[in-house]
């Protein structure tokens, strides 16, 4: 069964920028793509309100339906050669999206929605979405140079531990298809107690067995970068915020591609101030991939 790249569409202008962005994609890896809105259910049927599961309501299909059929000629005419489906699910949008992006080979939303406020950075569907989908979420965020990969290169945050792995397997995929430069940064804050605070003694033994920055990109790289010998991979180490140094690396990114921790005992991901950053501020789309 082949997996498909899914994009949730819903009428909205970066609803749209997300399909041209997602069939750019579909084409580079010959993927089929799925178009997917979510539709409310039947304002008439309080208790399949309350489940997500009741039909909507003749208006509310035919609106869908009108959503839909615009966003699959615009995915049309933007790769010809795709394959297309689409589909109108019921129910709660996030819900419906994180439903349709199992067994994805990722998942594609607009930086906002219709139903966002005015002066939000993102949407509160596309950030729901993010924490808790099982497969890679792209936001597609920035100007158009960003949005049709005009800069040839792909950015992958590292972070010191085993959360790295798949973002960096992701990563180097895209570099790959888009035949460009892939750039590791992994930012370090040893510097940044200074003397306002000594270390605790149980901090002492952490602090000479911690990895130097480079040590901890050569780990995350390692056996990762080798089967895509095509691929320049940049390493870049930077004294301070990570999530201010990946903003910065991704002023001259096609991609920006952080990973995401599963929570212990939680349903969803542990997306982290660094990766709310990224996705509430980047200037080019935003991939989070969960940690398998």
């Amino acid at each position: 069964m082949e997996i498909p790249l899914v994009v949730g569409v819903d009428g909205s202008e970066a609803g749209l920028e997300a399909v041209d962005w997602a069939a750019d994609e579909a084409a580079r890896h010959k993927l089929s793509l799925r178009l997917v809105h979510a539709a409310p259910p039947h304002h008439e049927a309080p208790a399949a309100r309350i489940a997500g599961t009741g039909p909507p309501d003749q208006e509310a299909r035919e609106a869908a339906d009108r959503i839909i059929a615009s966003a699959t000629v615009r995915a049309a005419r933007r790769a010809p050669n795709l394959r297309l489906s689409s589909e109108v699910l019921c129910g709660d949008a996030a819900a419906a999206l994180t439903g349709a992006g199992r067994n994805a080979f990722a998942l594609v939303l607009g930086s906002r929605g219709l139903g966002d406020l005015a002066g939000l950075l993102l949407g509160s569907v596309s950030l729901a979405v993010a924490a808790h989908a099982d497969c890679p979420v792209v936001v597609v965020r920035g100007g158009v140079k960003h949005r049709d990969s005009c800069f040839g290169n792909v950015v992958v945050g590292i972070e010191d531990g085993e959360g790295s792995g798949t973002a960096v397997q992701f990563a180097l995929r895209e570099a790959r298809v888009r035949h460009c430069e892939l750039t590791a940064v992994h930012a370090s804050r040893t510097a940044d107690r200074g003397f306002s605070e000594p270390p605790s003694p149980d901090s002492w033994a952490l602090e000479a067995h911690r990895r130097s920055p480079a040590q901890v990109l050569d780990n995350a790289l390692s056996g990762l970068a080798e089967p895509h010998p095509q691929v320049a991979v940049i390493r870049r180490t930077v004294e301070g915020s990570a999530r201010q140094a990946l903003l910065e690396a991704a002023s001259g990114a096609d991609l920006l591609v952080v990973g995401a921790r599963r929570r212990h005992g939680h349903h969803g991901l542990q997306l982290g101030l660094t990766n709310h950053g990224v996705l509430h501020h980047a200037p080019c789309p935003v991939a989070v991939v969960p940690q398998i």
